[in-house]
């Protein structure tokens, strides 16, 4: 692959890497809230470590599927925890891809109605649509979107960092310290990475399959590791300059924005479905392609599938499940990130 390939592919992959781990939580400001900000400086240290975390497991991920020609996160699964325990582990990741994907469209129907003033129904129904019409076209559709949504969300992060630089209290954010009772900073990167990575896999683990080039893989889990380490630490800062008041919010970001116009609010909502909708497609294509083989039908028509069943259940509130499951699913995370770092690659086929 010549260098210029590479590097245009590199950047299609960091950009994928970010806008699978960056949803609406994050947009919102409440994940970076919740992890990092409660910490106070600690939660610098923990962005750190979260970036190195990304950048070293989010490769080694890429490149097991890569080596494994995956073509889903069953082959990884499989590998990583044996066929045994891999069973069971692709079974309850597709269990929470399902209830992410949701409440994802849960959270466009909010945003629609919400924000913009319109149904519900429209806003989950519309974003459906064009989402299964960008999972038609595979990886290179996700790709496509990633590489044209990051940007955006980048830029608006930008915005949202220098904000705070301009504002006053940035000697009271060196000597901030964390909550009482907040866990230390050391665990809360630990359970992000694993929360994160862990969901990750359903799109990660593919690409890795369909790319198969190291290089431009590793070059790839660096940027998106870094990019996302770079959101965070400005979104985090921007947060913490605007404490104590943020922690009694639902959209913390919000309090940020409000001192920016109102051009500033649509391009907020704009980014918001944005991180929502990479979320959506890396999802739903990764669930897609894990059932295939089990399930007797096109892929077509089981994404069509997902995205129906989907819809129904997004309206009997079917996101209060996820939260049930989501602490457990974090343990699980907790242990494939173990076992990420200590396993060795497969053999180069």
């Amino acid at each position: 692959m010549v260098l210029h390939e590479r590097w245009f592919t590199s950047c299609r992959v960091g950009f994928t890497y970010i806008g699978t781990v960056v949803g609406a939580g994050f947009a919102s400001g409440q994940e970076i809230m919740q992890f990092f900000t409660v910490n106070g400086l600690g939660g610098v240290w923990s962005i750190l470590l979260v970036t190195a975390l990304f950048s070293w497991l989010g490769i080694r991920m890429m490149v097991m599927g890569a080596r494994l020609r995956a073509n889903s996160y069953e082959e990884f699964n499989n590998f990583l925890f044996g066929i045994r325990w891999g069973r069971w582990m692709n079974g309850f990741v597709g269990l929470i891809l399902f209830g992410v994907t949701t409440a994802m469209m849960s959270g466009t129907g909010s945003l629609f109605r919400e924000q913009l003033g319109l149904s519900f129904h429209f806003g989950v129904i519309v974003t459906s649509l064009i989402a299964f019409l960008v999972i038609l076209r595979g990886m290179e559709g996700i790709l496509d979107v990633n590489a044209l949504v990051v940007p955006c969300m980048f830029a608006f992060t930008v915005v949202v960092g220098v904000q705070g630089l301009t504002g006053p209290g940035i000697d009271g954010f060196l000597a901030m310290k964390s909550l009482e009772g907040t866990k230390h900073w050391t665990v809360s990167a630990i359970t992000y990475a694993a929360f994160n990575l862990a969901m990750s896999q359903a799109v990660l683990v593919p690409m890795g399959g369909e790319i198969k080039d190291e290089k431009t893989l590793r070059f790839g889990g660096i940027l998106g590791g870094v990019g996302l380490g770079l959101m965070l630490l400005a979104t985090n800062f921007a947060l913490a300059l605007k404490t104590p008041q943020v922690f009694d919010l639902e959209i913390p970001i919000a309090l940020v924005i409000s001192s920016l116009g109102e051009g500033m609010k649509y391009f907020f909502l704009a980014v918001m479905w944005g991180e929502i909708f990479t979320t959506l497609i890396g999802n739903v294509y990764g669930l897609a392609a894990n059932l295939q083989p089990v399930v007797p039908l096109r892929l077509n028509t089981l994404m069509g599938a997902i995205f129906i069943l989907g819809y129904l259940c997004s309206l009997i509130g079917f996101p209060v499940f996820v939260g049930l499951i989501y602490p457990f699913f974090g343990y699980c995370g907790l242990v494939l990130i173990l076992l990420l770092a200590v396993r060795k690659y497969p053999r180069q086929s």
